[in-house]
This record gives structure tokens, sequence and C-alpha cells, in this order.
């Protein structure tokens, strides 16, 4: 005990020492890391040796390295800081906090940066503008809550760290890190990327339960698990990040779950996403940046609404704090959580950044409402409100006797699991080789439209045996297309009308070649909608957007459960069956038309790759099957 506060006490009065407290989920120890520090500009630059040996370094990674993906982000000149670890010490978690200082640091003139309402209008402005416009599906958008803080700011962070650890519950990572000019201490409830060993998992957590006065119950729980709003974004985030996995893992990854992750104020749902990579690991930090749950999808058109309706950068928030240790295969394994429901110190002013996912169900003020909850649980947790008291236990020996206990009652567990129900059994099961599928020994070209769904399109056409590659709309050559033996045209956001736009332009040109040299073509979702055109047929806004949403739609003489992302659709006079050399296959009331197909080519509206399209491999062999006939 002596040595840890000791220690403790070195670091806190040193002005120049750069440390890292880490408490990990499950463990009763707290790792101490210390070191110089070094930016650099790039992720491939972390320098994870020195002369030849690998060395352990932590990384806290801002928002503008998307840049790196060629994603669109303010450069605000956060640094990509590294501490090069050079002594890296495990203590009793009761040690650590009996040692570190606990009188409750005072916070001056605190309050959110952009008023209730005006975050309310931007919230409204987002779900028109955006998912009104077939920008994406689910964008977040945050604020801050600040103040001013007199005080030691090393000794605010071990005082906030403890209380963390403390009063904070649920948590994946609590931590503080102390640099030259940079503070951050949190709570971080997500990991969003770990490998290790040549196994990668990512952990997508959505859908916020704000607990009552007094806790959470089992009437309460089960009604926010029963909301089709928050059981719809905890899927649009999982098909997110398997678009990222797909990218990084040769086995595209599966899903378990869902599973419920309770912290102090909030109650979330999660999945655990799981495959294999040999890639290095700063590779897979850069494919997987950043998560779906504090950006939105699709990932890049995402950043671009953020630029838009973000009025000051972002800095860490949204970033990921990562961990490289040298592993036996003479690699590195990381351990990279999401930089969420965390405190920001600098030059004594506060900041404590939190969001809100917005989708086409979204009520504006209930937005509000859920960043005041997230903001609560930092607050609360670290003593600058007043902390949430636990629940008055029920006389009643069947109830549980906290929450702790509700995620085990066999209701709430039937609804959890009932979600499963409507998932694609492609993503939840085990995978076979694609190598004796009923394409092998064929290549098909995937065009990247700004979605990568394309990833999983691409992992799924592996799956019946096709020689996959996928190239971005702007690189991919005319030699490219007509070389092409099958060519899928993918998805992406806009307005498919808009020919005026580059990449819209540029989509309606592949189509037309191919068509008119009859080589093999299947289009999704957006390209569909430009193959529609192409046939005369009419292109109209849905009255509400169709976004992560799952239908039973008629595909040809079957029905098939599909996941749509759609604000647009192509149109007919319901009853039509054909246009020009197009068969029809469309909505009998609405006349939406849902799939094409004729001689060599066959498109499909629907997201056959997502996790919601439960006939999605089943529809794509037959459309791909028509297209190669």
């Amino acid at each position: 005990m002596t040595n840890t506060a000791a220690l403790l006490d070195a670091l806190a009065r040193n002005a120049d020492a750069s440390f890292v407290l880490i408490a990990r989920e499950g463990t009763e120890t707290v790792e101490i890391l210390t070191g110089d520090v070094e930016d650099v500009d790039l992720l491939a630059d972390i320098p994870l040796t020195a002369d030849g040996t690998a060395r352990e370094v932590f990384a806290m990674v801002p928002y503008r390295q998307v840049r790196e993906r060629g994603f669109d982000a303010q450069d605000d000149g956060t640094p990509l800081r590294c501490l090069l670890v050079d002594r890296h010490e495990h203590l009793p978690l009761a040690d650590v906090v009996g040692a570190l200082p606990s009188d409750p640091i005072a916070l001056e003139d605190a309050g959110f940066d952009i008023s209730d309402d005006d975050y309310a209008q931007i919230v409204s402005r987002v779900i028109d503008d955006e998912i009104g416009h077939g920008e994406g599906a689910n964008f977040v958008i945050r604020r801050d809550y600040t103040a001013r803080v007199n005080a030691d700011e090393r000794i605010a962070a071990l005082t906030w760290f403890r209380a963390l650890v403390e009063h904070e519950r649920g948590a994946y990572w609590t931590f503080a890190v102390v640099t030259p000019g940079h503070i951050a201490v949190g709570a971080s409830p997500e990991a969003h990327v770990v490998a290790r060993d040549g196994i990668v998992t990512m952990n997508p957590i959505s859908g916020t339960f704000r607990h009552p006065a007094g806790g959470a119950t089992k009437d309460t729980l089960v009604e926010f698990l029963s909301s089709t709003k928050e059981t719809e974004e905890l899927f649009m985030v999982v098909d997110e990040e398997l678009k990222m996995m797909s990218a990084v893992c040769s086995d595209g990854g599966r899903i378990t779950g869902p599973h419920l992750k309770q912290m102090s104020r909030l109650t979330h749902t999660e999945y655990m996403l799981r495959g294999r990579s040999r890639l290095d690991p700063r590779d897979i930090l850069r494919e997987t940046m950043f998560a779906p749950t504090v950006t939105g999808s699709p990932m890049q058109n995402a950043c671009a609404v953020i630029r838009r309706h973000e009025v000051k950068p972002r800095g860490y928030y949204s970033g990921v704090a990562a961990l490289f240790t040298p592993n036996d295969d003479g690699g590195h394994d990381v351990d990279a959580p999401i930089l969420i429901r965390t405190v920001y110190l600098e030059g004594g002013h506060l900041r404590v950044p939190v969001g809100a996912t917005l989708v086409r169900h979204s009520d504006p003020h209930g937005e509000v409402s859920e960043t005041h909850g997230k903001a609560a649980g930092v607050l609360g947790a670290i003593g600058a409100i007043e902390r949430e008291s636990a629940p008055a236990k029920d006389d009643d020996p069947d109830e549980p006797a906290a929450d702790t206990a509700l995620a085990d009652d066999p209701e709430v567990s039937a609804l959890l699991a009932s979600r499963n129900s409507r998932l694609a059994e492609f993503w939840i099961n085990p995978q076979q080789d694609g190598s004796t599928g009923p394409f092998a020994g064929r290549s098909v070209l995937v065009i990247d439209a700004e979605d990568r769904f394309t990833t999983m399109l691409a992992h799924q056409l592996r799956h019946l045996g096709l020689d996959a590659t996928i190239q971005l709309w702007s690189e991919a050559s005319d030699a490219d297309i007509d070389a092409a033996e099958l060519l899928v045209a993918g998805p992406g956001p806009g307005d498919p009308r808009d020919a005026d736009t580059p990449r819209i332009a540029r989509l309606r040109a592949i189509i037309a070649r191919r068509l008119d040299s009859g080589s093999p073509l299947l289009a999704v979702c957006l390209s569909h909608q430009i193959l529609a055109d192409r046939f005369g047929i009419a292109l109209t806004p849905l009255d509400s957007p169709h976004q992560g949403l799952q239908k039973t739609v008629p595909i040809f003489g079957e029905a098939a459960s599909i996941g749509f992302y759609n604000t647009f659709t192509a149109r007919v006079v319901a009853g039509t069956t054909a246009a020009g050399a197009a068969e029809v296959s469309a909505d009998a009331d609405t006349g939406d038309v849902y799939a094409l197909r004729g001689a060599s080519f066959a498109s499909v509206q629907g997201h056959l790759e997502s996790i919601l399209s439960r006939d999605g491999i089943r529809t794509l062999e037959r459309l791909a099957a028509h297209a190669l006939a």
C-alpha cells in the first residue's frame, strides 16, 4: 500500500510525468503505464518497435484520423498521441483506490454548450434533410457538457478515476490518461475492436434505457426491450460493424447475443462480433474507424453529415484508446475501447461530449433527453451531480433483488432472445467454405458506391463460390467494367435522380455500359433504382424512409424476408409485371418495385447482405444465377 501511495503521489506531483491508469472489467487490479510521449501523423506511424524489438504502446486516436480512410472531418489538430510504455504494473484495485484523492472537485459555470431547443432543431434537420433525403440510416450528433474547474488538473484526474471505479459499473475500461496538455478520464462501456491471437472481436452497443428514479425495474426494462426504435437502432449498428468485420476478417464475422450492458444510470443492448484476421493491428484499427454507434451509417456519409451539423470539432470523442501489446508471434495484439463517457480536461475547462443516435423514428425531445442521461451517467459517477440511489428491494421473493439480476429474468431473457428470430442465420451460424459453392471458379467485381455494405455483399458472394473484388466507383475504369465476368453495382446514399452528382452519374454510366454490352449485371438498392430509371420506371421518395426496415416481399415467385435501407423507390402502376425488356416484381398494392430481371441482368431494392435479410443468401443466389445464366 505504501509503495502504491508513493507511486501515485509521485505521478500527481511531477508535472512532466505522463501516465495511464486502466481498470478493466472483471479484474481486481489497476494497470499503471508510464513512459515518454510521442505524437505521430498516421496510424501506420505508431512506433511498435524500437531497434527491431517489439514494444508496448498506448495510443489516443482522435476522431480526425478518420481522414485516413478518405472520410470528411475537421482537422482540429488533436494529436494522435502515443505513450511509449517503459513501465507497466498491475496493482491491487483496493490499494490504488485507497491511495487516490477523494475530495469532490467543484464545477463552475456548468451546462451544455448547445441549448436543448437548439439541439432539438439540429435533430429535426438531420431527420428531415439527411435521413429524409436518403443520406443514410442513422447519424450520431453530439453536444458537449462544459464547466470550469479550479483545481489541480492531475489531482482532478486521479479523483475522478477513483470516483468512476467506485461508482460506475459495467464499464469495459475505466481509465485516466494524463499527458502534457491533454487529460482524459472515462468509463467506456464499449470495446470497439480487440485483436488477440488472430481473433478480432467487435462489440456494437446501442439502444439506451435511462433508469427511472430509484433504478431499473422489470416493467420499465421490458418496455424498453419492446421498443421498435431501440431494437432497430441496435440492428443497424450491427450491420454497420459487420461491414467492418467483413473488410478485415477472412471469415466475415459472426454475431452472438444480444446481451444487456448495465451501468449506473443506463442500460444498453449489445452484440458480440467475432472473426479471424492476419492484418497488422494498426490496419485493423484503420479499417474500423470508427464505431457507427458514435458516428452513424453508412460511415462515409455519416462523417459528412457530422461535419455539416456539429458546430465544433470532436477532438478525441468517438475515437479510441488503443493498447498495443507484443504477443508470442512477434507481432502485437490490440485492445481498443471507444472514447465515450469520458471527461476531458484542458486549461481548466472540463468537457463531456455526448451524442444521440438519430433514426427515422427519433423524437427530437427524446434525443435531447438521451444526451442528458448520458452526461448524467458520467457526471454522477464523478460526483459532479447527485449520484443515483439504489432501488428499494421488493418484499416479493419472486422479484429480482436489484436491477443487476434483471438480465436473468425469464421474461427479459426471452425478449432478448426473440430478437434473433428476425435475423439472418448466415451471420449467426458457422459459415461454410465457398470453394464448393454454386458459382465456384467464376469471378465478380463489386462496385462500391460509398456504402461498405459491399464488404458484406462480397463476403456472401465468396460464400457462393465467386472470386470477389471490390472497387470504388471512382476508381473502376471502363476496362475494369468490361472485363468483369459478373458485375455487382452496389448500394449507396443519395438521390438516384440527381444525375449531376459525380457518383450518381458514374453509376448511371456503369450500368448503361453493362446493359448495352449484354454482360451479366446485378444491381443493389441505389443501383437498382438507377437500373429501373433506365427502363423508364419512375423514381419517387417514400412517404417514410425504409431505413433499417424488415419486410417480406415478392421476388419472382418467392416471398423473401429482406432488410431495407432506402429513402427512394422505383414505382410502377400496381399490377405491372414488365417495363420494356425488364420483368418487374412489385408490391401488389403500392407498385413499389422490389426486383427486376431480364437478359443477363437482375436487381433488388433490399440489402440481401444485411442481418435483417433472413432470406438474403437464398435470394442473392437466385438473382446471381439469373444474371449469369
